[in-house]
């Protein structure tokens, strides 16, 4: 995901709001957020669809791997064999 262009990225809601359809447009062109700013500060982002896609599925391999990680260090662990035999035997059913 490419980060949003300081200079190019940033809108203020008044200007997000006249120009909303090709702000959209910019947005599904170079893949990259849209920063929408109210008062002076970040209020939303807008952002594609496949990018926002993207982050979703990395966020849950990021939260599997972290919950493994918990597992880990708690002693959970299941040995080679074990998980083989049990992947198997679901398969069978």
């Amino acid at each position: 995901m490419l980060k949003p262009l300081l200079n190019q990225d940033v809108r203020p809601l008044s200007e997000f709001r006249a120009n909303a359809t090709s702000f959209i447009e910019q947005v599904r062109e170079s893949k990259r957020p849209l920063l929408i700013t109210q008062h002076g500060r970040g209020a939303a982002v807008l952002i594609d669809v496949d990018e926002y896609e993207y982050l979703l599925e990395k966020l849950e391999l990021l939260q599997d791997v972290q919950k493994a990680e918990e597992q880990l260090a708690a002693g959970k662990l299941v040995s080679h064999e074990n998980a083989r035999k049990s992947i198997l035997k679901s398969l069978k059913k």
